[in-house]
């Protein structure tokens, strides 16, 4: 089977298309690439009511949010964990990165970093959805550090699962941490 090659889009809901197109693709200047009124479900075929919006980014990939006024919660309010979600988008250059700090900052958004984690340097803010978005530039050393990360992941998986494995139990139980048990969610 041939290798998955890259991501069409990631999906996410959005509180508001306008908010949200007002971020990525004013402030992050992400090309509009559709917004899709939809008022059947694909799948189902049931009547439904949402907008489906679409930003391009510069290599063809896109990032798309779901508006269903419907299915929102209180709780979508909140600032996602960046462990939870987060998304990065890459540039070049540390000029480019610094540049893309100064103008997010100038358009009201806190942009925080820039971060050293050494294989990458990166940006960090919250769109208007909660979502944590970071912008990043490959270290001169990526390429090695990644080899040399890979190179020990079979071991520090391991060790990582020993380590941690209890804890997941106690709070999950078994069947939620069964990777091949995709059942376990309700």
């Amino acid at each position: 089977m041939k290798l998955l090659h890259h991501v069409h889009h990631t999906a996410l809901r959005c509180l508001d298309a306008e908010q949200t197109k007002w971020f990525w693709h004013e402030v992050l200047g992400l090309k509009i690439a559709g917004a899709l009124k939809i008022t059947e479900d694909p799948g189902t075929k049931k009547p439904c009511n949402y907008l489906h919006i679409f930003f391009e980014t510069g290599d063809g990939n896109y990032i798309a949010f779901f508006d269903d006024p419907d299915t929102l919660r209180p709780e979508h309010k909140y600032k996602k964990h960046p462990f939870d979600f987060h998304i990065a988008l890459e540039v070049e250059t540390m000029d480019e990165l610094l540049a893309w700090q100064k103008h997010i900052n100038e358009k009201g958004v806190q942009c925080l970093g820039p971060v050293n984690h050494d294989f990458v340097h990166s940006i960090y803010m919250f769109d208007p959805n909660g979502l944590n978005v970071e912008i990043t530039m490959r270290d001169a050393q990526h390429d090695q550090i990644m080899a040399h990360e890979a190179a020990q992941t079979a071991e520090v998986l391991e060790q990582w699962t020993a380590e941690s494995r209890p804890k997941k139990v106690e709070i999950l139980g078994n069947e939620a941490i069964d990777n091949r048990n995709t059942k376990f969610f309700k």
